[in-house]
C-alpha cells in the first residue's frame, strides 16, 4: 500500500469513527489550518499558496453554513450563518487586499467558535452510553 492510500485510509476511518460533534470541530481544525496557512504564504507573498488555502478555508466555512437547519435552528443558526459570512467575507478580503488582518479576523472569530463546540463535543463524548454495565 502506498503512503497516500495509507494516509487516505486512516483519514476515512477517523471521520467515520467520529460523532457529528466532532466532525464539526474538525470542520473547525481544517478552516483553522488552512487560515494559518494563507496567513504564511501572504506573509512571504505566495499568491498560488495564499489562494489556494483561502479557497480551502472558504470551502470549509461554506460546508459548515450549508449544515445549518434554519428552521430547527431559529436565532442560534441565523447568528451562526451571520458569522460564517462575516469569516468568508474577511478571508475574501484578506485575498483582495493581501492583507494579514482580515485572516487574523476570521481565525479569531473561528477559534471561538470552535473552542465552543468542543465544550459541547466533550460532555457528549463523555457521556456513559444507556444500558452499559
Amino acid at each position: 500500500m502506498s503512503l497516500q492510500r495509507g494516509l487516505t485510509t486512516y483519514r476515512q476511518t477517523q471521520v467515520q469513527s467520529r460523532t457529528p460533534l466532532e466532525l464539526v470541530v474538525m470542520l473547525y481544525d481544517g478552516a483553522l489550518t488552512f487560515l494559518h496557512q494563507a496567513r504564511a504564504a501572504i506573509e512571504r507573498g505566495d499568491i498560488a499558496a495564499r489562494r489556494d488555502a483561502s479557497s480551502r478555508a472558504i470551502a470549509i466555512i461554506s460546508e459548515l453554513q450549508s449544515t445549518l437547519n434554519m428552521e430547527q435552528g431559529g436565532e442560534i443558526a441565523q447568528r451562526l450563518d451571520d458569522l460564517y459570512v462575516y469569516v468568508n467575507g474577511r478571508i475574501i478580503a484578506a485575498a483582495a487586499e493581501n492583507r494579514v488582518g482580515p485572516i487574523d479576523d476570521a481565525t479569531r472569530v473561528l477559534t471561538v467558535l470552535r473552542e465552543s463546540w468542543v465544550a459541547i463535543a466533550t460532555p457528549a463524548a463523555e457521556a456513559p452510553v444507556r444500558g452499559a454495565a
